[in-house]
């Protein structure tokens, strides 16, 4: 593999309305919709030997976009998956910020102590998603390009592998809807480029890395 291209879905009618979603399977919202439109015109005469895909919704959809526009074939799989969030999927950030303590503002501090119940340790994720990024790379040797579509969460995960950082500081990381990252394993050659996006409304920043 020549080049790792991981991008993040389009906004989800969660990421819309601040709905911790984790493994819920969400659909992309009309503005979601738009900026996998524009992702896939970011990659239009860019040659993409394969996509992969999280098997959720939302990735999903963004990941069929683009892998139509690069005609390149599109594979799911499930170690690409967001993470799961326990008891906190399918409430609203505010909701849980009025928990006693604000558990919320903990979370954003350090997501490896403040773990939601019920949620995914932040470890596991960093494992499966290691692991799934490196089979794939085994799976092109031959200096092809290769894009990654799945999630915020996971990204920051495997951005945190790279970069030798502590998973306790991944929602420093700002990785907006459909941003794109480029890396030649393990080096990080971009960050969330979003230019591709400058005709498409792009909210500030997706909630899970917003200072508590």
């Amino acid at each position: 593999m020549r080049r790792l291209l991981l991008a993040r879905h389009g906004q989800s009618v969660s990421n819309a309305v601040r709905r911790f979603q984790g493994v819920q399977d969400v659909p992309l919202s009309e503005l979601g919709r738009r900026q996998a439109e524009a992702l896939a015109g970011a990659f239009g005469r860019r040659r993409i030997a394969a996509v992969y895909s999280s098997p959720l919704l939302r990735a999903r959809h963004t990941a069929e976009l683009v892998a139509a526009a690069v005609r390149a074939p599109l594979r799911n799989v499930d170690d690409l998956r967001e993470l799961s969030l326990g008891e906190w999927e399918g409430c609203t950030v505010e909701e849980v910020q009025a928990r006693p303590g604000n558990p919320y503002a903990c979370w954003v501090r350090d997501p490896v102590a403040s773990l939601p119940p019920g949620g995914e340790p932040l470890a596991d994720v960093q494992g499966r998603v290691v692991r799934a990024l490196a089979d794939i790379e085994r799976a092109h040797p031959n200096g092809e390009d290769v894009l990654v579509v799945c999630h915020g969460g996971v990204i920051s995960a495997y951005l945190a592998h790279c970069l030798g950082l502590p998973l306790s500081s991944i929602w420093r990381l700002t990785l907006s809807n459909c941003s794109i990252t480029e890396l030649a394993p393990p080096r990080l050659l971009s960050m969330n480029v979003t230019a591709h996006l400058s005709g498409v409304a792009v909210p500030a920043s997706g909630f899970p890395t917003l200072s508590p």
